[in-house]
């Protein structure tokens, strides 16, 4: 994603780059209200808090490459950096959109394909928490505590690369702790919890050192990096907040279901009365069992 409008010294508007970017991630919130449309149409069931979420975090994207930022540099910068890096991957994960696309295809060849991606080797270790989480924040030590940030300034290409890195790291650490989506492993919450836990203890130590001393090469206002650290700090904490709710409350709908599950009566008769009568498998309820095609 091209962020490169925000650079030290300068007060231009967003570029033709920028414009495109805005307007792709846009036309991506568009694809994904049209696709949650169709499958309404056709009579399933897809909840709309999910497009607001989508919607969401689509606009905070095209906002952060392309819209007004607050005065400073370094203020400006770790913004986007907290809209595209950290606030809009869960604001996207959490509309499950990998779900979205799997419903709409329906049966055949490309949704084999595409599931068989998903389940793949190579994603099933990309989307292990704690790998997710050193490629996310370590990226961001690599980015503020070298002289890759002084770099980028003078680089636009380098620039796009970084933020490009930085949202798809986004993705992937908020792919793999919330696992709303379809995955070849289930991690429990315990690993989830985590890393989630160390990365954001790692994100609020690199606030801390930020605030203290300037990316190497750079010389920003104090009050300009006094800002950008105490964004970075507290924007930080209240994304992770929020991600650690997307969990707590997965986990929760997961215990309930097991829960109902355990106690769920069949017509006619009571859960102990039928569960003695006609033993521990007849006895349950045929419709307690999940049913993943129309709810995934």
């Amino acid at each position: 994603m091209s962020l490169a409008h925000v650079h030290p010294g300068t007060t231009a508007g967003p570029g033709t780059a920028e414009l495109i970017t805005a307007a792709a991630a846009l036309l991506v919130v568009v694809a994904y209200l049209s696709a949650a449309g169709r499958l309404r149409r056709r009579g399933d069931a897809w909840p709309r808090h999910r497009d607001a979420s989508f919607g969401a975090g689509g606009v905070a994207m095209a906002w952060a490459a392309a819209g007004a930022l607050p005065p400073g540099p370094f203020t400006g910068h770790m913004l986007q950096h907290v809209a595209v890096g950290m606030a809009a991957p869960l604001l996207l994960v959490s509309a499950r959109p990998l779900t979205l696309v799997l419903r709409s295809l329906g049966p055949g060849r490309a949704r084999r394909g595409l599931l068989a991606l998903a389940h793949s080797r190579v994603v099933g270790a990309l989307v292990f928490p704690p790998l997710a989480a050193m490629l996310d924040v370590g990226g961001l030590w690599l980015l503020y505590r070298t002289e890759l940030y002084s770099a980028i300034q003078h680089s636009p290409l380098l620039g796009y690369l970084v933020h490009a890195h930085l949202l798809a790291a986004g993705l992937l650490f908020s792919f793999s702790v919330c696992q709303l989506d379809p995955m070849r492993r289930r991690w429990g919450v315990a690993v989830r919890g985590g890393a989630l836990l160390a990365a954001g203890a790692a994100h609020a130590v690199l606030a801390k050192t930020l605030y203290a001393l300037p990316p190497p090469g750079t010389g920003f206002a104090a009050a300009d990096l006094h800002g950008g650290a105490l964004l970075m700090y507290y924007g930080g904490d209240m994304v992770e907040v929020a991600m650690a709710t997307v969990v707590g409350l997965g986990w929760f709908r997961a215990r309930g279901r097991t829960y109902r599950g355990s106690f769920t009566a069949p017509r006619g008769g009571s859960v102990f009365g039928s569960a003695r009568a006609a033993g521990p498998v007849e006895g349950r309820h045929r419709d307690s069992r999940p049913r993943l095609g129309r709810r995934m």
